[in-house]
């Protein structure tokens, strides 16, 4: 039997911190059933999955963050190495400064960080309905090939940009839009919010397309309308503080999706549940509740060890990673 050395120390903690490590029952998760007799320690079944061709060791999806600001270069290098290391795919800020000059290029160019993993670029509609007026929809292609990314994320963002005091106006519906995009150019497409999220109807829509995926971008998570509030007037605050509250959660929005796909053929069979999503309980939850291909987005999460070294990163993403493997050996969700 092996030599336990450390068994005095241990025992000591266990007695100090027994009074704190105490479970109220009122704060016990209630979504999962815990089974601690059917699994050994060693790591689960393999989690990978694929998105479109492209497989990912893990079901985590970093969502699309930040570009063109100083801290941007190393908050995506930081995030594209990490993606490598443990198998993960990334979804970048919005592109928009480089459909007018390649001076942020550097902010987004990570490819050589990323290795072969999923990589997406990422645009506004609002932008996508200028490109079409001034005729250079083709930019797009241009954007997408300069990044070496595999496809391109289009965000609709109605109420941010509505709150946001700089906000672009957009005449065409983004589901037209989108559909245009798909006859016209040849470029995988994941389509997605910003943190409100969005009803049955929209998800129905886009749901019927040839998307690579649709993305929650839930409320829950970073809101956009409530964080353009912040900037704005106090008048335009008081009027519009409970309008940036509007919105679906990730768990509605996931029966929604369910629905729809035993409601009638879908076309894009990959959901990128995101908003919200704290951990790997979240995300493990979400996974095994969804009837589509599922990987699920975090954010925030990731955003508070990217700026700083790569270090700091690493040691979080491991803790989700090993997190995940802990959940798919012990954890079933209950109906």
């Amino acid at each position: 039997m092996k030599k336990d050395d450390s068994s005095e120390d241990r025992k000591k903690d266990h007695i100090d911190l027994a009074f704190q490590s105490a479970i109220h029952i009122d704060s016990l998760d209630s979504r999962f059933i815990y089974e601690p007799l059917l699994s050994g320690h060693t790591k689960s079944a393999s989690l990978k999955c694929n998105l479109a061709s492209q497989s990912m060791e893990h079901p985590i999806w970093v969502s699309s963050m930040t570009g063109g600001t100083d801290k941007a270069a190393t908050i995506n290098i930081n995030l594209a190495k990490a993606c490598q290391e443990f198998g993960l795919g990334m979804g970048l800020g919005s592109c928009r400064p480089l459909l007018e000059s390649d001076t942020r290029l550097d902010d987004f160019a990570v490819r050589k960080y990323i290795g072969e993993q999923p990589l997406y670029a990422n645009i506004g509609i609002a932008q996508i309905e200028e490109l079409y007026q001034l005729g250079k929809i083709q930019l797009l292609t241009e954007l997408v090939k300069k990044l070496e990314a595999n496809g391109l994320i289009i965000h609709v963002n109605p109420l941010q940009e509505w709150m946001q005091p700089e906000g672009d106006r957009y005449a065409s519906a983004p589901i037209d839009l989108i559909k245009k995009i798909l006859d016209d150019l040849d470029l995988p497409l994941i389509v997605k919010e910003v943190g409100q999220g969005m009803g049955k109807e929209s998800l129905r829509a886009l749901l019927e397309l040839p998307l690579v995926a649709v993305d929650f971008a839930a409320n829950g998570g970073t809101n956009f309308s409530k964080l353009e509030l912040l900037r704005a007037s106090e008048e335009k605050k008081m009027s519009f503080a409970k309008v940036a509250n509007l919105g679906h959660g990730a768990e509605e929005m996931l029966c929604w999706v369910n629905e729809i796909k035993e409601e009638q053929k879908v076309l894009c069979d990959t959901i990128i549940v995101s908003g919200g999503i704290k951990d790997f309980l979240d995300g493990y939850y979400f996974i095994k509740k969804s009837n589509f291909n599922t990987v699920y987005g975090q954010a925030s999460g990731f955003l508070k060890h990217a700026m700083g070294s790569y270090e700091d990163l690493h040691s979080y993403v491991q803790s989700q990673v090993e997190g995940l493997h802990m959940a798919a050996a012990f954890l079933k969700i209950k109906a």
